[in-house]
């Protein structure tokens, strides 16, 4: 029986949800049929379904840290259609397949798809909701599918689903490299374990492992949450129908509502030279705390109704954005037995549980890769 407990995660902020799953602990098995790496989204969903959908194997998850620490539990939590390079070949309808999903798990996530706005500054039109002062007029250009999830929802979710469905989750144990020949060995802070078949679902962590050093960048984003704002305000600005937001040029904003009438923006990107750097970062270094203030500034000037609210939470989360910002969903170099998924460029909330399950069929034999 798993036992409950509030991660922090390192100096990214205080973000306004929590992950209330902590994983029992238990022995390392000296072998397992398949293993996955990496405990957000991704890993969960992964381990999650090849459990569900093949009960008759053994399943282990190895996360380094707790459930949701990296990207997954600091995302801003907006779903989208599509990936950051559009629509790719063999894709399909990543929102119904994340419904799907998530109900056949049996995961609350708090999904709504109201829809999601394309903010520009070009040629505004006149019936846009969204008029704001940012660089220019700010208004809605475009509505998309999209609509927006909790992320301590989603984790805590998942991991339960795949401790219910009997896989052996192993949090605080890292996977500090992997030998591929003459079988795959994971070499974890606990030990080796032997597997058939792994999946490396660590993001912007790990790229040596994921052999993705010199193919993807880790970024480190930013993002603020309102206090509550009124029913008025929210009709002002143009949120009314809380429909979460992103732009189309530059410079960069996006935004959600959450909880009962507050809101969440995020822009701005720290660049570090290294994945590691990410475990020391501190959000209230000069860096990233100048890019605080000044994406606070920005809020504050985008609509009178905006003028006076505060920002109880501050946070951050990486990301990471592969060449042509495409995902990654390949097999690793060494090995056809091995498959690395991620660098979703951000837009990982939907897409990373979709694909999951997709990347537990492929280790299945009941899928192929895709040809992106």
């Amino acid at each position: 029986m798993a036992t409950s407990r509030i991660p922090t995660t390192k100096n990214w902020g205080n973000r306004p949800w929590t992950i209330d799953f902590y994983s029992s602990k238990r022995d390392l098995p000296p072998s397992i049929d398949f293993a996955v790496v990496g405990g957000g989204f991704t890993g969960l969903t992964a381990a999650a379904w090849l459990k569900h959908v093949a009960p008759e194997f053994s399943v282990a998850l190895f996360e380094a840290e707790s459930f949701g620490a990296g990207s997954s539990g600091h995302t801003g939590g907006i779903a989208l259609a599509e990936t950051a390079v559009g629509d790719l070949p063999g894709l399909g309808d990543v929102l119904a397949g994340y419904q799907q999903i998530v109900r056949e798990l049996n995961v609350d996530t708090d999904l709504t798809l109201p829809g999601a706005y394309e903010l520009g500054r070009t040629a505004a039109p006149k019936n846009s909701p969204i008029r704001w002062t940012d660089s220019g007029t700010l208004c809605a250009v475009k509505e998309v599918p999209g609509g927006t999830i909790n992320p301590g929802k989603v984790v805590s979710g998942l991991a339960r689903a795949a401790d219910h469905a009997g896989v052996l989750l192993f949090e605080d144990t890292p996977v500090e490299r992997a030998d591929f020949k003459p079988h795959i060995t994971l070499h974890t802070s606990r030990g080796p374990v032997t597997t058939k078949k792994v999946l490396f679902a660590t993001n912007a962590f790990s790229l040596e492992l994921t052999e993705l050093a010199h193919r993807a960048q880790p970024k480190f984003t930013l993002a603020v949450a309102t206090d509550e704002l009124s029913d008025q305000a929210l009709q002002q600005i143009g949120l009314a129908e809380r429909k979460p937001f992103y732009t189309v040029d530059l410079p960069y904003l996006w935004g959600r509502s959450f909880g009962t009438n507050a809101l969440i923006f995020g822009s701005g990107l720290l660049h570090p030279e290294h994945w590691q750097e990410l475990r020391t970062l501190d959000i209230n270094s000069r860096a990233a705390a100048d890019l605080f203030t000044n994406l606070e500034r920005r809020i504050l000037a985008l609509h009178p109704a905006l003028r006076n609210i505060t920002f109880p939470h501050r946070w951050g989360g990486p990301i990471c954005i592969g060449e042509d910002w495409t995902p990654v969903f390949e097999h690793h170099p060494e090995s056809d037995n091995a498959i690395v998924l991620g660098a979703f460029a951000g837009h990982g909330v939907a897409q990373s549980v979709y694909l999951g399950t997709w990347a537990a069929d492929v280790l299945l034999g009941r899928r192929p890769l895709p040809n992106w």
